[in-house]
């Protein structure tokens, strides 16, 4: 019966998707006499947390007093938007709780089930744990490793080319355009470099279904996108632009921000990036900015669109620099779907993933 309430909880936490910004997925549900009471979600940011949500939804506040529950993640006990959901906990008499996942924020880690014990209720954590924490990777990952979750997203060729030199190119079928559009509604925000702003003059947005339109970075070292004033990156400001560039510019639209560092390298764009509290990056290319990410070990998954088509010659190939490659990499957590014509592979970066030849 347990882990059926946990699963309820974790069902409820996904109706807040790409709802609550940087906030985390958490799903609640209150039992009494083993008989679900109530049920809650965190569904908006900066709205009530899941705890208090299931006992604002409980009709009969008298049965709360000796309840139980069930929620995916370990109740906050600071202020913030909302106040600390341990005291609202406490308030309504519910005298045990059940956690799936503790919390590697720092602002509650641990510290809401230190709170609760401490109250006289009596707390288990563990229950269904795996489940829960797949409900927030990027979340998770940004707060036990200090840097974004990133993946590098790809469209290739079957002969590794990912577009003729100089010219935009689009390689997969509509499907598979529509499906990237909506990816990035699940990021906090999308990285190209410059050649690709300029060659294929994006708007880098999504479908529009996130709460929030994902950031668009552009690493443009030599400022060459100062003097194109015409490309959607200027004249579109449905989401905030940050340019990373050796100089800065003045007169930009307000959207756009610039970062100025005279020697700008991937580790430091991720870290500036961290500080700007970015908890996930689509990186989306070219090859050289792939490449280099690669390198850094600056990456946790790795997103092809494959297309059935062919270009040859000259044309540039899928992450490629001019350094020497000695290494291999395997990857884990292989998956594997049709779109449309196309085919979606994405595999994820093992714990220890590169061998030498």
């Amino acid at each position: 019966m347990e882990e059926q309430f946990m699963a309820l909880a974790i069902a409820k936490a996904k109706e807040g998707r790409r709802q609550t910004y940087t906030n985390p997925l958490v799903g609640a549900v209150i039992v009494k006499d083993n008989q679900v009471i109530a049920e809650g979600a965190h569904l908006k940011y900066g709205g009530y947390h899941a705890e208090r949500q299931a006992i604002i939804a409980c009709q009969n506040t008298e049965q709360l007093k000796g309840a139980t529950l069930y929620v995916t993640l370990e109740p906050c006990h600071h202020q913030g938007k909302q106040p600390p959901c341990t005291e609202s906990i406490v308030q309504a008499g519910i005298t045990r709780v059940v956690i799936a996942q503790l919390d590697p924020n720092p602002l509650v880690a641990g510290k809401g089930r230190r709170f609760l014990e401490k109250q006289g209720i009596k707390v288990d954590v563990g229950l269904l744990k795996e489940k829960a924490e797949a409900l927030n990777p990027y979340y998770n990952h940004f707060y036990r490793h200090g840097r974004p979750y990133i993946v590098l997203k790809s469209a290739m060729s079957l002969d590794g080319k990912i577009a003729f030199k100089g010219k935009r190119t689009a390689l997969t079928g509509q499907k598979a355009r529509e499906l990237v559009h909506q990816e990035r509604d699940d990021y906090q925000a999308i990285l190209i470099g410059s050649e690709t702003a300029l060659l294929d003059n994006p708007s880098l947005l999504g479908t529009k279904s996130s709460l929030l339109p994902p950031i668009r970075v552009v690493l443009d070292r030599r400022g060459r996108l100062f003097s194109q004033r015409q490309l959607q990156l200027f004249t579109n400001d449905e989401a905030p632009v940050y340019l990373f560039s050796q100089r800065s510019e003045e007169d930009l639209p307000a959207h756009v921000s610039v970062f100025c560092d005279p020697d700008w390298t991937v580790d430091k764009v991720v870290k500036k990036l961290a500080e700007e509290g970015i908890q996930s990056l689509y990186v989306e290319g070219g090859s050289r900015i792939h490449d280099a990410f690669y390198e850094a070990g600056l990456w946790d998954e790795y997103l092809l669109y494959l297309a059935p088509v062919l270009l040859g010659g000259n044309a540039l190939g899928s992450m490629s620099s001019s350094r020497r490659s000695q290494r291999l990499t395997y990857l884990s957590d292989v998956s594997l779907e049709q779109v449309g014509e196309d085919w979606r592979i994405s595999a994820k970066r093992k714990e220890d993933p590169c061998l030498q030849d």
